[in-house]
């Protein structure tokens, strides 16, 4: 990994322990909210999923503001990720997640801005909700950008991925849902190949991550004067400390979103007219 200086090594190690204590204080003492310093750091539990909010000005030497909600594995007997999505019109990311009456949710993949619907693969319990735009068209993403997948398989299991062609999904039943996007960022804890000329440009962004006890729902604020937003180089970097062992990229910029039920809107969105409309998002459901 390559840091600015060691300052800056120090100071994220030392947040990302702050962040780690912080969380076994929240499950050992049953706190609903605990504040620590440095970073304005908060952590809200509801005895199986947390946020953990973090505003810095030294991460990478940059002013970031980051939402983490994390959700440990042992707990998803009591809920289920699925994606919830209009492909009739836009929705925001709270009116998709209210309306499927979610825990929590981040804005989930690309999507036409004229017509709705994905512009990459999407299939839900065994239907295809959208095929991948060809690339000539005006919102088409390159296959170099969307060359990750997020799977729920039928067995339960979360899979983020390299992704395979819409054929072969097309085919499979072995999916509950399938929803492309990216880049992939991280897998087997490795840092994968990213698009030529996205590497150093920061912009908000919305990640989903798994780690060997958790899975988390991401999003980094940017193109604000107290939150500059990350590269994707960074963001390897910052999952890889988070000890993500598989990541992927989901639309950023004006899109990112993060919504809790007890809070709402938890950062800021930075699109012009605030909360962004989506065309799908990622849910944390609880189980019926």
């Amino acid at each position: 990994m390559h840091y600015h200086n060691t300052k800056t090594k120090l100071n994220r190690i030392q947040n990302i322990r702050l962040s780690i204590v912080l969380v076994l204080l929240v499950f050992i003492v049953g706190c609903k909210t605990t504040n620590t310093v440095p970073g304005k750091t908060i952590g809200v539990n509801n005895d199986s999923i947390y946020v953990i909010k973090t505003e810095t000005d030294t991460l990478f030497d940059s002013f970031q503001r980051i939402n983490l909600l994390i959700i440990n594995k042992k707990f998803l007997t009591k809920h289920t990720i699925e994606i919830g999505y209009n492909n009739a019109e836009l929705e925001k990311t709270s009116q998709i997640a209210e309306r499927n009456n979610a825990v929590a949710a981040v804005n989930g993949s690309f999507f036409d801005m004229d017509n709705s619907g994905s512009v990459a693969y999407f299939e839900n319990n065994d239907s295809v909700i959208n095929r991948t735009m060809a690339s000539e068209l005006k919102w088409a993403k390159s296959e170099s950008l969307i060359n990750g997948v997020i799977i729920l398989t039928k067995k339960k299991k979360l899979n983020i991925q390299l992704a395979d062609n819409d054929q072969y999904y097309e085919k499979s039943k072995k999916e509950t849902f399938v929803l492309r996007t990216g880049p992939l960022l991280l897998s087997n804890s490795i840092p994968q190949k990213l698009p030529k000329n996205s590497t150093s440009k920061r912009n908000p962004r919305t990640c989903l991550c798994k780690t060997k006890e958790s899975i988390l729902f991401i999003t980094i604020d940017g193109r604000a004067e107290k939150a500059e937003g990350m590269s994707f180089v960074e963001m390897q970097n910052y999952l890889l400390d988070l000890a993500c062992i598989d990541a992927i990229n989901l639309d950023g910029g004006g899109s990112t979103t993060m919504w809790t039920r007890k809070k709402g809107i938890v950062n800021n969105p930075s699109d012009k007219n605030g909360e962004r409309e989506v065309a799908n998002a990622i849910l944390l459901l609880e189980n019926k």
